[in-house]
């Protein structure tokens, strides 16, 4: 892989690993201060739950752009047992190229979604708009139909 190509990858390798620990952090704090204040306190955050369903998108999300860069989802490799190496590399490429394009739907789609909400002026939660919060669909997807796609051309065996 080129040289400018590792670097940009470094440096989303660090981001996204920053930006998972924060959500995942804030997401387990904030639900737990929920627990926490209806067991004992008779209140909560009013907002709270939403916020909480917002963090697990997100959370799912960049969890899912990190198993991309690591090349770590979940497969059924059955045919890599019976193919030559050649075999393997063509399979592979044969897949990163489905799994770039259906991202690339997926993309694509969920932009649709967001400017629909967009044009709604749907509220997520707090006055925080729901196009906002769902703004890591696209985001996400793009990010790993890149990797997959750099895949394509230098796929990891």
């Amino acid at each position: 892989m080129p040289a400018a190509v590792e670097q940009v990858s470094k440096w989303l390798r660090l981001v996204e690993d920053a930006i998972l620990a924060l959500l995942l952090s804030s997401m387990i704090g904030l639900a737990a201060a929920q627990v926490i204040m209806r067991n004992f306190f008779d209140t909560g955050i009013y907002w709270g739950d939403s916020a909480v369903r917002v963090a697990v998108l997100w959370v799912a999300m960049v969890g899912a752009m990190v198993a991309s860069r690591n090349d770590e989802h979940i497969r059924i490799d059955l045919a890599n047992h019976f193919l030559t190496n050649i075999g393997k590399q063509a399979a592979k490429r044969f897949v990163n190229l489905f799994t770039c394009l259906v991202l690339a739907l997926f993309a694509w789609s969920s932009l649709d979604f967001i400017r629909f909400e967009y044009e709604d002026q749907t509220i997520a939660f707090a006055n925080v708009p729901a196009w906002v919060c769902e703004a890591i669909m696209p985001f996400g997807a793009v990010v790993m139909a890149i990797r997959y796609g750099l895949q394509v051309i230098w796929p990891k065996l």
